[in-house]
């Protein structure tokens, strides 16, 4: 069965990862004191550097066990498995480099142990790699599959089929379908329905299953505690995926309250105040250096709203922030001075004859949008975040688009995550809602950071700003 086989691999693959340490280990010594050092005078003997492996090999193992790196490598994508690698051994140094410091070993060499977590990090990874390569050939041949039986033929089985089916590497043989609502000859994507649900207990005692996965559909939850009693009997893992698809469309997360479950709609990581207060930080630090860095550009773009066209050089526009709260926005005027009604009528659409020359030039570069620096600075709105929208429109999208509001659960953004993605200007607000929406439930702080990598180098020009 799977999970003995399981059981084997994860020994075989600590044992690995033991034998990787050490050379990784043995190597970085190699280098730096036969190769860089030359056997200096005042070089530690080699019976200490090697000694430092009796502590090395299994604290590193544990670290490993600690990031999840020994989880099975259907549940666990690559770059999470890499970032993980990459936290465990960064952990490990900063142990180390304590350790020595601690013990006052001031001659063990410090670039050794950098060069032995750069060697680790480097073939940890590549280990990976190949054992993910040889899993995907071994199940491509029929070996090493997870065994299924599918309870329940609703929308979120049919999404777990979906998922399964396109993702062969992932080593999953459903058996079938067990369905009360279906007939026994329907066929979804290869797979049958193969009897009902009172059959379940019948074919648990006739197949050797790894599986069992319950997808009821939400008006066939009476049914649900029968079904987990005969899955509990049976002594197979069993997995619930709960139907609440279209009410409860994103990722929920749970909480304990005094032993009672509660499921939280929505996961917003920015509602935590030690991430909120982080990221308050970095808006603090980015936009002063950022008003710094940028103060000539928005002197001369001052200078050439002025001298090209009568009017403010500063257009303030009302825009919805954190919590539905209504802000006032600072931007370049990088149109023609309108009446209120007349600004109220719509979108900049592709050749607005109402944007100037030296608008027209700062919209499409995004300079017409420096001023809300300043926003940032008030806390009135984000580097990062959902862009803001008028109150006339955030009152039609309302209606209109499901979820929209949650965009005002966070601080709005000088540019976001819909922005590098191109959806940006005249473009759709569904899918710049579905951006906004998982950059709300998957934030952190790298991904800020990539956000603004991805600004400088892709999201200051761009074809939809007219």
């Amino acid at each position: 069965m799977i999970k003995d086989n399981q059981q084997y691999f994860n020994r075989l693959h600590v044992l690995i990862d033991a034998l990787i340490t050490a050379g990784s280990y043995m190597l970085a010594w190699f280098i730096q004191i036969k190769i860089l050092t030359g056997n200096e005078i005042g070089v530690l003997p080699a019976e200490v550097y090697m000694l430092v492996m009796v502590p090395l090999i299994p604290g590193m193992l544990l670290l490993n066990s600690a990031f999840n790196l020994y989880t099975p490598k259907r549940v666990q994508g690559r770059r999470l498995e890499l970032s993980n690698i990459v936290k465990a051994n960064l952990l490990g140094m900063l142990i180390f480099m304590a350790a020595v410091t601690l013990v006052k070993q001031h001659e063990f060499s410090r670039q050794l142990i950098f060069i032995f977590f750069g060697f680790n990090i480097c073939f940890e990874t590549l280990e990976r790699v190949i054992i993910r390569w040889g899993l995907r050939k071994i199940r491509r041949r029929g070996m090493n599959l997870k065994h299924i039986l599918l309870v329940g033929m609703g929308s979120a089985a049919r999404g777990y089929i979906d998922r399964i089916m396109d993702n062969p590497e992932w080593g999953y043989h459903v058996l079938g379908i067990l369905d009360d609502t279906m007939d026994r000859q329907a066929v979804y994507r290869g797979i049958r329905i193969i009897g009902r649900t009172d059959d379940l207990e019948q074919l648990l005692k006739e197949h050797q299953l790894d599986e069992i996965i319950i997808a009821l559909g939400l008006s066939e939850y009476y049914k649900l505690a029968h079904i987990v009693a005969v899955c509990e009997k049976s002594g197979v893992h069993t997995k619930l995926i709960p139907d609440y698809g279209n009410i409860i469309p994103t990722r929920p997360y749970t909480e304990d309250l005094m032993g009672l479950p509660v499921i939280n709609i929505r996961y917003v990581p920015l509602s935590n105040t030690f991430n909120a207060i982080a990221k308050r930080a970095m808006d603090i630090v980015g936009s002063i250096i950022c008003i710094i860095l940028f103060s000539p550009v928005m002197l001369l773009a001052a200078a050439l709203v002025k001298l090209t066209s009568p009017g403010p050089v500063i257009f303030k526009q009302e825009r919805v922030g954190l919590h539905n709260k209504p802000f006032i926005m600072y931007k370049f005027r990088s149109m023609q001075v309108q009446s209120k009604v007349k600004e109220r009528t719509g979108w900049t659409t592709k050749n607005d004859a109402r944007v100037t020359g030296v608008g027209k030039f700062m919209r499409k570069t995004s300079i017409d949008e420096l001023p809300q620096l300043f926003n940032v600075l008030k806390g009135e709105m984000s580097l990062i975040g959902p862009r803001p929208e008028r109150p006339q429109f955030v009152e039609k999208f309302r209606e209109e688009i499901p979820r929209y509001m949650v965009k005002h659960q966070v601080r709005p953004g000088m540019t976001g995550w819909a922005q590098v993605n191109g959806y940006r200007g005249d473009t759709s607000i569904r899918k710049r809602i579905d951006c906004d929406l998982y950059y709300i439930e998957n934030w952190t702080m790298g991904l800020d950071i990539k956000i603004l990598f991805m600004t400088v180098f892709k999201g200051f020009v761009n074809k939809n700003a007219y």
